[in-house]
C-alpha cells in the first residue's frame, strides 16, 4: 500500500465527512444556537423589564402608602373635628338645659313666693278680723272700726 494513496483517500474521506457535517450537522447545531441566544436574549430583555416593572411597581406602592397616610391624616383630622363639634353641641345643650332648669326653678320660686303672700295676707286677714271682732266687742262705733279696717286692707 501505497502513503499517497492512503493520504488521498483520507483527504478524501475527510472531506466527504466535512462536506456531511456541513450540510446535515452544522445547521442543526446553529440554529440550536441561535435558538437560545434568542432565549437569552429574551430572557436578558424580560430580566429588564420585569427590573423596570418592579422599579415602577415599588414607586407606585410608595405612591399608594402616602396617599394612604394623608387619606389617613384627612380622616384623623374630620374625626377630631368632628369631636369638637359634638362637645361644643353637648355643651351648647347642657347650657340651654341649666337655662331651662334654672328658669324652671325661678318661676317655682315666684309661685311659692306668692303663694306664700297669699297666705300670709290670708292670715293677716284672719287676725285683722279677730282682733276687729274683738275690739268690736268691746266697742260698737262701726264708722270708726271701719276706717281702721280699710286702712288695714289697703296697707294688705
Amino acid at each position: 500500500m501505497n502513503m499517497n494513496l492512503t493520504l488521498i483517500g483520507q483527504a478524501i474521506s475527510f472531506a466527504i465527512f466535512v462536506w456531511f457535517c456541513l450540510k446535515y450537522v452544522w445547521p442543526p447545531v446553529l440554529k440550536a444556537l441561535e435558538e437560545r441566544e434568542s432565549r437569552i436574549a429574551d430572557g436578558l430583555a424580560a430580566a429588564e423589564r420585569g427590573k423596570h416593572e418592579l422599579e415602577l411597581a415599588e414607586q407606585r406602592a410608595g405612591d399608594v402608602i402616602r396617599d394612604g397616610k394623608d387619606k389617613a391624616q384627612d380622616f384623623i383630622t374630620q374625626a377630631q373635628k368632628r369631636a369638637d363639634e359634638i362637645v361644643e353641641a353637648a355643651k351648647a345643650t347642657a347650657r340651654e338645659e341649666a337655662e331651662r332648669i334654672k328658669a324652671a326653678a325661678s318661676a317655682e320660686i315666684e309661685q311659692n313666693r306668692n303663694q306664700a303672700r297669699d297666705e300670709l295676707r290670708a292670715q293677716v286677714a284672719r287676725l285683722a278680723v279677730s282682733g276687729a271682732e274683738q275690739i268690736l266687742m268691746r266697742e260698737v262705733d262701726e264708722k270708726a272700726h271701719r276706717e281702721v279696717l280699710d286702712k288695714l286692707a289697703a296697707n294688705l
